[in-house]
């Protein structure tokens, strides 16, 4: 490597070729994600002119050659002399870095394409473009090369979608001297307008492993359609011999958004938070002249919020600026945030003596407020300082006190509303707010706690558990037993090297009707919560849980389904991740016991009614004898210790029912219709069902 350093040295990339060299800096990377980021600038100048109210349908078609088509109504790109440059508006815009109509507000307020250089990058990164618009009654039509507009030999330029069209043909540059490179090649109706832009990307860019991804776009296009009402958005897959087709639009906007989103029995309606504000920035502005000059000019932020809060505790929040999705948030959401905690802590303090708070430690925290909800936030202005030019993070400061301002004003007034419907829901908000804080601080003393090595010393841990004596969780199983009795008997009949034993009295909580601070607070729920360790909703942490087993152990009857539903429910509601990674069991004792005899073996045990008769007919059939004075186990107490671990504990013969997902959420629905606050479903059930009731089968 030599030494000198000269003007020689130094290299000017001219036009398109610096984003050729450098297509990261654009695009961000050059594998499918590439792909689709250049996929949606083109998309966006389409939506661009829906936001500006001149389209309403976009298509899309993803084509077997690897290529891809965006086919729009709206106004179509200009395709008169700009005198500047000296060229139409169609080669201006997509052969030119920073070109374009979103520079100032006269052709669009606000704008997804932010930078101007979207169909310009597209175009350096594509092996061929070829752009049809119409206006003016007629059809206009241009070809590029990796960003040079020329003239492909075979490809018609009077067909929009064209099977003979290719990338690999024969291509002829125009010369500088050239005019008339924007060809007239047909007519229209004179209303009709729009632009089709085509683009097969350059494998020289992008590896020839790398496509389009369907269902990154289907994800998006359906975020778009719920952003700008009206839009209808049509995909077709054409790749591979098929022929699929996808279509969405929303007239409800980001209300429907937020429904589509949210999972869970609501506790509050879909609220909407709606307004705008202003402020003023120096922007540098083109002059009569042409020249750049600094001006200060007011900018207007509009603002639109839809959020609806769930009893659950997952948090689903979507951010969007110009119907940009920005996944990592900025000062729309940073402000959004501040906006929900400085309300929640005005409305909650006021209402301390109302929900019962005493801890003099007690302080709102933003995750307190989010946990359930489902939100998105949405603004518009003009020129939006983007961070990167993927536009992952808004970063223009004076939005976040915009937002802010407007969502305490307008949360303030839903909270404190008197109306019939809102009232309510505002107290179920508060009281599962408040809930949040309790469980957030509950968690953060268990993880004080020393686990395993300390347990069976530590006084926090309730004293009715009888815990095991290993220390290993993976080899480790606690018993939730239902009753006194039954803990008794399982004293005698487990292994207490791994098995530990916590007995509940009868039905604990109803947690699906409760508010959180209830469930807390109830001495049942509280227990199983301590003794598992992990803590409970948004804080769960199954890392820390003291047992690789849950396992509930109740009677085989009415009561002890009735039982183990609700306590599958409290898992479900508050300590979901145990059922996700199969640690959640229920115990199968035996409903009988038929005595054989003489047998060496001489119990047989089964499980449902049904089971016995069957035994009983196998049993007369092969000629063995049995007494006539069959036990029926009422509950797990009546069992003696032997009897209870060779039928319900004993690893090597027990039978376990693993619990999964699809298992509590049926449970959940069938709980909810049941014992929920809603009574006309249930009625309805009732009567639907009735006809269908086996007398037989009631447990008297």
């Amino acid at each position: 490597m030599s030494n000198s350093y000269s003007a020689s040295d130094l290299t000017l990339l001219e036009g398109l070729d610096a984003v050729r060299k450098r297509p990261g800096m654009y695009i961000g990377s050059t594998n499918y994600q590439g792909l689709m980021h250049c996929l949606w600038e083109i998309i966006d100048n389409a939506v661009d002119e829906a936001l500006a109210g001149y389209c309403n349908q976009i298509e899309i078609f993803l084509n077997d050659d690897g290529s891809a088509e965006v086919s729009d109504n709206g106004r179509g790109v200009p395709v008169d002399i700009q005198k500047a440059t000296k060229l139409t508006g169609v080669e201006l815009v997509m052969t030119k870095l920073h070109a374009g109509g979103k520079f100032g507000d006269k052709a669009y307020a606000s704008a997804g394409g932010l930078h101007g250089v979207g169909a310009s990058v597209v175009n350096a990164l594509s092996s061929r473009l070829d752009i049809r618009v119409k206006r003016d009654a007629k059809i206009y039509a241009m070809s590029f090369q990796r960003g040079v507009p020329g003239v492909f030999e075979a490809g018609s330029l009077d067909k929009a979608s064209s099977s003979d069209k290719k990338d690999n043909e024969a291509f002829t540059a125009y010369k500088k001297s050239d005019n008339d490179r924007l060809k007239i090649v047909g007519e229209t109706d004179k209303f009709a307008t729009g632009t089709t832009i085509r683009f097969w990307p350059d494998r020289q860019i992008f590896p020839v492993s790398e496509n389009f991804h369907l269902e990154t776009l289907l994800t998006r296009a359906r975020k778009t359609a719920f952003l700008v009402p009206g839009l209808k958005i049509v995909i077709h897959d054409l790749r591979d011999g098929a022929s699929e087709k996808y279509e969405f639009l929303s007239n409800g906007g980001i209300r429907d958004f937020v429904e589509f989103l949210s999972k869970g029995e609501s506790v509050t309606d879909i609220w909407q938070i709606q307004g705008k504000d202003t402020f003023t920035e120096i922007s540098q502005t083109l002059d009569s002249a042409g020249h750049l000059r600094p001006e200060e000019v007011e900018k207007t932020v509009e603002v639109n919020i839809a959020l609806q809060w769930t009893k659950g505790y997952e948090t689903n929040i979507l951010s969007f600026v110009n119907i940009i999705d920005t996944p990592f948030g900025g000062t729309h959401l940073a402000g959004f945030e501040a906006g929900l905690v400085k309300s929640f802590r005005k409305i909650i303090d006021a209402k301390s003596r109302t929900l019962k708070i005493k801890a003099k430690n007690f302080k709102v925290e933003k995750d307190d407020i989010l946990a359930g909800l489902t939100s998105i936030i949405t603004v518009r202005l003009s020129e939006p300082q983007f961070e990167g030019q993927t536009k992952e993070i808004l970063g223009t400061p004076e939005v976040k006190g915009i937002v802010q301002k407007l969502v305490n004003q307008k949360l303030d007034e839903i909270l404190n509303s008197n109306k019939r419907d809102t009232k309510p829901q505002v107290q179920a908000l508060l009281e599962k707010v408040v809930g949040e804080v309790y469980a957030r601080q509950q968690a953060k003393h268990q993880k004080e706690i020393a686990r395993r090595k300390n347990a069976l010393e530590n006084s926090t841990l309730p004293a009715k558990l009888a815990d095991c004596s290993s220390k290993e969780v993976e080899n480790s199983e606690l018993f939730i037993v239902e009753g006194d009795s039954a803990l008794g008997t399982a004293k005698l009949a487990r292994n207490s090297d791994y098995q530990a034993l916590l007995p509940i009295r009868g039905k604990i909580l109803n947690v699906e009707k409760a508010p959180i601070s209830a469930m807390l607070s109830n001495a049942e729920c509280s227990a199983i919560i301590q003794v598992i360790g992990a803590g409970s909703g948004k804080t769960f942490d199954i890392n820390q849980a003291r047992y690789s087993k849950i396992i509930l152990m109740t009677d085989a009857d009415v009561d002890g389904a009735h039982i183990r539903i609700l306590l599958l429910t409290l898992f479900y509601r508050y300590m979901r991740p145990l059922i996700e990674h199969g640690r959640v069991y229920a115990a199968v004792p035996p409903l009988h016991r038929i005595e054989l005899k003489k047998k060496t073996d001489n119990f047989v045990y089964t499980f449902s009614e049904n089971e016995l008769q069957e035994k009983l007919s196998e049993l007369d059939k092969a000629g063995v004898a049995y007494k006539d004075d069959i036990q029926r186990y009422k509950g797990l107490g009546e069992m003696d210790a032997d009897q209870l671990a060779e039928t319900t504990m004993d690893r090597s013969m027990r039978t376990l029912r693993r619990i999964t997902m699809r298992d509590a959420t049926a449970a959940e629905e069938i709980f909810k219709l049941l014992m929920g606050d809603e009574v006309p479903p249930r009625k309805s059930f009732i009567i639907e069902n009735a006809s269908n009731l086996d007398r037989e089968k009631i447990d008297v």
